[in-house]
């Protein structure tokens, strides 16, 4: 079995890797390491949690243990489709470089470009960056590209997802047509394909698993249900993940749950801290200060719940994730390899479950296409009453009219008590001016024997006067 020890890295880094604790080579590591170090081009094509970023990371260490940076001018360069993979990209390189005099730049959104600015002015041998913020660089005048001896696209086909494949192709034409280039993916798209040939000089093709399967190590199940009502999908949704967690018990330590707009990712937060969970969001709309926190404490073990758009579906390296829940099926099916990716990382178990309504359908299908085998059916939980979050809606009624003969029957002063004294009638004018003024929507019954008031033997007074002569 190959060990570190067998790939000819630098000694400062492998006596940095061993103190990581890591003894033997993942596939993809010990077949990418060799033809990196021999300065080749290489296509890695690998399911995510495989330890990508080791496979790139370690040889660039050692290539460039020898040479100095100059101001503006990094000696390499690694993309990154987000913010945290980035940043990550950047603790790995802080680990494995400890005992190496390499310096290093982060070039993210959210953070000041002038604190930015002032690494590249001292030289940097290592710039990590998101492609925006690279060309953000770039066109103000305070980087140069030209220096650049390797060059790594870390997850390209999130790159492309993301839409960032014209700025991807325009930064390889800012760079020497001589670099090394290191290009990593866990899924080959055509478009990925064609950059691949356009951009890579007789790369070492290197697949150690099929395209777009998912790790053995997780138990997967989809759970599918039909909502009560259209309008009450996603209030049954919360409550079916609710019970979900619940039944899972102990066995959940921690989870990363997925949406697909970033909005249902803040109401869905919201509602999990309602009913007690240790819950928080994460998308690309918050500061990138928020993000950070809330990452570092979902790391720390003080977030139990990550609820997540596909920001944090990719190259997130979050080792101890017991559990992921896809509370959105994902509208990409290559998103749903990276989602559930981030639990059984490293060889430990983990448990993907994923929630399905009817209009679900196609994603669904599109996912057993690109897998070649159907999701395994799970039972899904019993649903509490969600009275509690529905408001109650008072419904309008008209009381009941009584009875007719109730209605009809006249009441007479035996049937009432003797001390009472009959009330006397109103006239009628008053009568009417009553109705008018109180009873707008009052039910004024007639009794059929009463007598017709108005033109009938009885002529009213104004009638019968008589007008004076002008």
């Amino acid at each position: 079995m190959t060990k570190f020890a067998d790939l000819k890295l630098d000694p400062k880094v492998l006596k940095a890797v061993v103190e990581a604790g890591y003894e033997t080579p993942t596939p993809i590591q010990s077949q990418a390491i060799p033809h990196a170090l021999e300065g080749r081009d290489v296509l890695g094509i690998a399911q995510t949690g495989t330890g990508k970023t080791a496979s790139f990371t370690l040889p660039l260490i050692t290539r460039l243990s020898r040479g100095r940076a100059r101001a503006r001018m990094p000696r390499s360069l690694v993309l990154a489709p987000t913010r945290e993979l980035a940043a990550q990209v950047a603790e790995n390189f802080d680990t494995y470089a400890k005992y190496t005099k390499l310096t290093k730049a982060l070039l993210i959104g959210g953070v000041s470009f002038g604190e930015q600015d002032k690494l590249i002015d001292r030289g940097v041998d290592v710039l990590i960056a998101t492609p925006g913020r690279l060309l953000d660089h770039f066109e103000r005048g305070k980087l140069l590209l030209t220096g650049v001896e390797v060059m790594v696209v870390d997850e390209a086909d999130r790159m492309l997802d993301m839409g960032f494949i014209p700025d991807i192709e325009r930064i390889f034409n800012l760079t020497p047509f001589t670099r090394q280039t290191l290009f990593f993916s866990a899924t080959m798209a055509p478009e990925i394909e064609r950059i691949t040939n356009m951009f890579l000089s007789n790369p070492a093709r290197i697949e150690v698993a099929r395209q777009a399967t998912t790790s053995e190590t997780i138990e997967q199940a989809l759970i599918e249900f039909k909502p009560s009502r259209k309008d009450r999908t996603f209030s049954e949704k919360r409550a079916m993940l609710r019970n979900l967690i619940a039944s899972e018990g102990a066995a959940l330590t921690n989870a990363i749950i997925f949406c697909n707009r970033k909005i249902d990712v803040d109401v869905l937060a919201k509602s999990l801290k309602k009913h007690g969970f240790n819950a928080s969001p994460i998308h690309g709309d918050l500061d990138q200060s928020v993000r950070t926190r809330t990452l570092d404490g979902f790391r720390d073990g003080s977030v139990t719940l990550l609820i997540a758009s596909d920001v944090a579906a990719r190259g997130l390296d979050i080792p101890a994730v017991s559990h992921v829940f896809n509370f959105d099926v994902p509208s990409h099916a290559e998103d749903y390899v990276h989602r559930i990716g981030r639990t059984g990382r490293a060889g430990r178990k983990g448990k993907a479950f994923t929630l399905a309504t009817p209009s679900d359908e196609k994603y669904l299908a599109a996912i057993e296409h690109m897998l070649q085998k159907p999701l395994p059916r799970g039972g899904a939980p019993v649903l509490k009453d969600e009275a509690a979050e529905e408001k109650p809606v008072r419904s309008r009624t008209r009381r009941s009219p009584k009875p007719a003969d109730e209605a009809a029957a006249p009441v007479t002063t035996a049937d009432k008590p003797q001390d009472e004294a009959p009330k006397a009638t109103p006239p009628v004018e008053d009568q009417r001016q009553e109705d008018r003024r109180g009873g707008r929507g009052r039910s004024r019954r007639r009794d059929d024997d009463a007598p017709v008031v108005g033109m009938g033997d009885h002529v009213p007074d104004f009638l019968l006067r008589e007008f004076k002569p002008a």
